[in-house]
């Protein structure tokens, strides 16, 4: 999922509540508007608030935690694993050419709201966000549309891609036909994602009432997708309230659900910005599990009797160069000397859990084109002072940005993982000044901007294809990194219009050879991001793509 430059995300600040109880004040027990312990309500916590209740509009893992609970989409990844199964459509596949796509769909599916779901449908929320005009161009707003469909059937915003969506017909009532301009890399992993889940059509009529604006890099989200009441997806659970005092959205078992019933008639997702705040909470039964569990808490948790199952990898997180912003950064013995010099080893081994890899590339070694050919830059601050001296950097000063009010499945500890990289920069030679920033939204604009020479950023898979990866970045230029490379975005768009899968394989392993000859960034880790439950707890199938599906959840 988008994490790293989502201006979509808009953190609230902590409501009284959540610092309470990050401080272990166990009066806040139940301050939230549903209880752990209630055998009728699970309570999760996450590290942040959700952006909006419609999918569409996000870019980030705490806002499709909650929604994917209410809406699905045309395909799906299998439980705890990165295969794409059925969602809505029961069967699909393409022509020849990768660009008209067949959904064969599920039949007796109702909407929330107790329209069928049918062919129509589809189309409906297709040319919905195909026509969509105004604010919602600004890829803040529908940064995931137009990364697998491209731009607008009008295209205002001149940032906005070329469409790559042509049409979408019902060929009959159970079979809806999607067709593109060109084939992508992109899909059909695409059609899996939460912000093309499918809506009630008579929903899709109150949205178009409604407007989003912009004032600035400020988004304001439409009405309906800020408070419950009109959004109607088909899944297990409905969203029914978002109380944005106690941090907690509340969703309610929908009994007319097409397959296997929620286990639990009411799921609550509060909000707990703090790593101990959310282990303090599990251990006094406030909640009922929480994610981003902290490295140093899994054992003690485990030892409590409690349940901490680990994800599998399927994350990259590294360090930005912005080229723009410092000019030395154009130098490519600068970008090797920043390379050597961190060591990547001793973060791994200090500040992430068991199962974690140094990273020698922009992709875990989980995805297909990983290749092990890349050019390595193992730790070493001598070679990396003879590589300034070399640029002429020497006494090298450049500014290093790093974000706080925030953990990731990447980056557990923000503060602490850039301390270690200042000293290692720092031996090296290089004067590093600190520029910490909030989150949401100073620090995911800046990076995005490009406004952080040096900058910790990341990346969790939304599905299990190379160009998720690279081609998120280095397929054309990016103010985040600031450098026109040619070579670079051919190599990785080579991948992403190959039609044969092997053939695609191999080109994105020589687009990581590419990419790691130049330098654009320096990778640092994957890892598998840990989440707990409580001692009553039978949990979900865990998603190496953080997509766990809450309606499995039952209690002992």
């Amino acid at each position: 999922m988008r994490i790293f430059k989502s201006r979509s995300v808009r953190a609230i600040t902590a409501a009284l509540a959540v610092g309470m109880i990050a401080t272990g004040c166990a009066s806040e027990r139940g301050k939230g508007d549903d209880k752990a312990g209630d055998k009728d309500t699970f309570v999760f916590a996450g590290a942040g608030d959700p952006s909006s209740l419609d999918p569409a509009l996000a870019s980030d893992g705490e806002t499709f935690r909650v929604t994917r609970q209410a809406f699905e989409a045309l395909l799906e990844h299998e439980s705890g694993g990165s295969k794409l199964v059925g969602g809505l459509a029961e069967k699909w596949s393409s022509d020849p050419t990768g660009t008209v796509w067949t959904f064969n769909l599920r039949k007796g599916v109702k909407f929330h709201d107790g329209e069928a779901f049918n062919a129509a449908a589809v189309c409906a929320n297709y040319d919905h966000w195909f026509n969509w005009k105004g604010t919602y161009q600004s890829s803040a707003v529908s940064y995931y549309w137009q990364s697998i469909l491209g731009g607008f059937a009008k295209n205002e915003d001149k940032e906005a891609p070329k469409p790559n969506y042509k049409s979408c017909a019902a060929k009959d009532e159970n079979t809806a036909v999607i067709t593109v301009n060109e084939p992508s890399a992109t899909l059909p992993g695409g059609f899996s994602l939460q912000a093309l889940a499918i809506h009630s059509p008579k929903a899709l009529k109150e949205y178009e009432k409604q407007e989003a604006t912009a004032k600035g890099e400020a988004i304001t989200y439409p009405k309906y997708s800020q408070e419950a009441g009109t959004v109607a997806g088909t899944g297990p659970y409905k969203i029914v309230k978002w109380n944005k005092g106690n941090k907690e959205v509340t969703l309610e078992r929908f009994d007319d659900y097409w397959g296997e019933k929620a286990k639990i008639k009411n799921l609550v997702f509060r909000t707990i910005d703090t790593e101990d705040g959310r282990r303090q909470a599990l251990q006094a039964g406030d909640i009922d599990g929480y994610d981003l569990v902290a490295p140093a808490d899994v054992k003690t948790l485990e030892n409590a009797g409690f349940q901490v199952p680990t994800r599998d990898v399927f994350n990259i997180f590294y360090v930005g160069f912005s080229q723009e912003k410092n000019p030395a950064l154009q130098k490519p013995e600068v970008r090797q000397a920043i390379a050597h010099a961190i060591d990547r080893e001793n973060i791994v081994k200090t500040q992430l859990p068991e199962g974690g890899k140094a990273a020698t590339q922009f992709m875990p070694d989980t995805i297909a084109g990983h290749s092990d050919k890349v050019k390595k830059y193992p730790f070493d601050t001598n070679k990396a002072k003879q590589l300034l001296a070399s640029a002429g950097a020497s006494g090298l000063s450049i500014e290093f940005c790093y974000p706080t009010e925030v953990t990731r499945p990447y980056m557990p500890a923000p503060q602490d993982i850039f301390e270690l990289m200042k000293s290692d920069l720092e031996k090296a030679g290089i004067k590093v000044t600190p520029k910490p920033m909030k989150w949401a939204p100073d620090y995911l604009d800046a990076t995005e901007a490009g406004a952080c020479p040096l900058h910790m950023l990341g990346w969790t898979g939304d599905y299990n294809d190379g160009y998720n990866f690279i081609g998120t970045w280095f397929a054309e230029y990016d103010k985040q990194w600031g450098f026109k490379d040619a070579k670079v975005f051919e190599a990785v768009t080579a991948g992403s219009k190959e039609a044969d899968p092997v053939k695609r394989v191999e080109a994105y392993k020589k687009a990581n050879e590419v990419i790691m000859d130049y330098l654009p960034g320096l990778p640092i880790s994957s890892s598998p991001p840990a989440i707990a439950f409580g001692k009553n707890v039978n949990p979900p199938k865990v998603s190496p793509l953080t997509q766990e599906n809450f309606a499995e959840v039952s209690f002992k």
